[in-house]
C-alpha cells in the first residue's frame, strides 16, 4: 500500500475543515429559517387580532404589555433580519460547496496519479 504524500494529507485536513464549516453554516441557516418561520407565524397571528386586543411580549422572564403596531414593526424587522441572514448563509454554503468540490477533485486526481 502506497503512503499518502504530505501535500495530499494537508489537502485532506483542509477538506475536513471545509466540511465542518459547511455543516456549521447549514445548521445556522436552518436556525435562521426556523426563526423566520416563527416570526411569520407570530406576525400572521398578530395581524388577525383586532386593533384593541391586548398584546404582550417577552422581556427576559416577564410578559410586558405592548402596542400592537410596535409589535408588528418589531416582528417585521426580525423577519427582514432573518431573511438577510438566510441569504448570507446560502451564499456562504454555495461558496463552501464549490471549494469542497474543487478540493475533492484535486485530492482524487493526486491519489489516482499515485496509485
Amino acid at each position: 500500500m502506497a503512503e499518502i504524500p504530505a501535500e495530499v494529507q494537508q489537502q485532506l485536513a483542509n477538506l475536513q475543515s471545509l466540511n465542518a464549516q459547511y455543516q456549521a453554516t447549514a445548521q445556522q441557516r436552518a436556525q435562521f429559517e426556523a426563526m423566520r418561520m416563527e416570526s411569520e407565524a407570530a406576525l400572521a397571528a398578530l395581524q388577525s387580532l383586532p386593533d384593541d386586543a391586548p398584546v404582550y411580549r417577552n422581556v427576559g422572564s416577564l410578559l410586558v404589555r405592548d402596542d400592537k403596531k410596535a409589535a408588528q414593526e418589531r416582528l417585521k424587522e426580525d423577519l427582514e433580519t432573518s431573511q438577510v441572514r438566510i441569504q448570507r448563509a446560502q451564499k456562504q454554503e454555495a461558496t463552501l460547496r464549490e471549494q469542497l468540490g474543487a478540493l475533492q477533485q484535486k485530492i482524487q486526481a493526486a491519489l489516482s496519479g499515485k496509485v
